[in-house]
């Protein structure tokens, strides 16, 4: 079943390539419209197939569309909401993929014509990679995507979006914004930071080379640090806009750092094993509700394997 006959992507990047392989796995007879910034990200994606056409300009891709889709920096998004408003069809749908929430309400929503409904969203999915080419069929498979709609929200509008995001293999939550800005930084804001961070510190420290970082990187440090690779204009607007939350939980991640410290240096090794138990355990809590599996490197060579299919 077809949920939008035309859909129109604001950003070709993983997301956005993402969803139209998925539309087109699923066989669905849906007009696929994009653009991108950069000339060359909108040649690509004509390309290799993700968009039936590309616009020079967001105006123009969403002339007609049932779906308009925001993939774009946080950053970006009131510009680009400010300049569709015009050209957006009657009864439309609007929303995004941006991991904060009321920053993407309070940028775009005060755009948006009486005439359309805007749902902001959030699919809990993702990797370090990004451009057109970064994009796979099956990575909302299984993942959450977070709705948070406004309190005045069209039930139908709602469950439309909402049938469009389980017809691409996800599952579908109602979240407050604030609650989800919250839950954002707990399980993707903080790791990158704290990956970007490990980074930063394996850089700065002289007794490490730059060489030796890299040779012996085959152990924790690689896979923890996977994420740093992510985009750096992406992750600067997270941070400046998910600011409270962002530093709400780092004063928790430092007082449980702090412990720690303290821990190694009494020797307290009943403290040290109790913690790493308790976290273990949450871990393993991931696996079993099936957000990721125990094969080696994360299961990026089961991913892998599955591409090629």
């Amino acid at each position: 079943m077809t949920v939008y006959n035309h859909v129109a992507l604001i950003g070709l990047g993983l997301i956005a390539g993402s969803i139209s392989l998925a539309l087109r796995r699923n066989g669905q007879p849906v007009k696929i419209t994009g653009t991108a910034r950069s000339a060359q990200t909108r040649q690509t994606a004509l390309d290799i197939g993700l968009v039936d056409a590309v616009f020079d300009t967001a105006a123009e891709a969403v002339k007609g569309a049932d779906l308009v889709i925001l993939a774009v920096p946080i950053g970006a998004m009131a510009g680009i909401a400010a300049d569709i408003a015009p050209h957006l069809k009657t009864g439309a749908t609007v929303t995004d993929v941006g991991s904060v929430k009321s920053a993407v309400i309070d940028a775009v929503g005060p755009h948006m014509p009486k005439n359309v409904h805007f749902i902001p969203g959030h699919p809990m999915a993702g990797t370090e990679k990004s451009g057109p080419e970064s994009g796979f069929a099956h990575l909302f498979d299984n993942r959450w995507c977070l709705l948070t709609p406004p309190k005045d929200t069209d039930k139908n509008a709602l469950a439309k979006l909402s049938e469009f995001w389980q017809g691409l293999g996800a599952m579908v939550e109602i979240m407050d914004a604030k609650h989800h800005d919250l839950v954002a930084v707990v399980i993707s804001h903080a790791p990158h930071l704290i990956a970007y961070t490990m980074v930063g510190v394996a850089d700065d420290m002289s007794r490490v080379t730059e060489q030796e970082v890299v040779n012996y990187s085959a152990a924790g440090f690689r896979d923890f640090t996977r994420i740093a690779a992510s985009d750096p204009t992406m992750w600067r607007d997270v941070f400046l806009h998910n600011k409270d939350a962002t530093l709400e939980v780092l004063g928790r991640f430092t007082e449980e750092l702090f412990a720690l410290q303290r821990a190694i240096r009494t020797g307290d090794g009943d403290f040290l094993f109790d913690y790493f138990t308790r976290t273990r355990d949450v871990r393993r809590s991931i696996i079993d509700a099936g957000q990721d599996t125990d094969a080696v490197d994360f299961g990026r060579v089961a991913a892998a394997e599955t591409d090629k299919k």
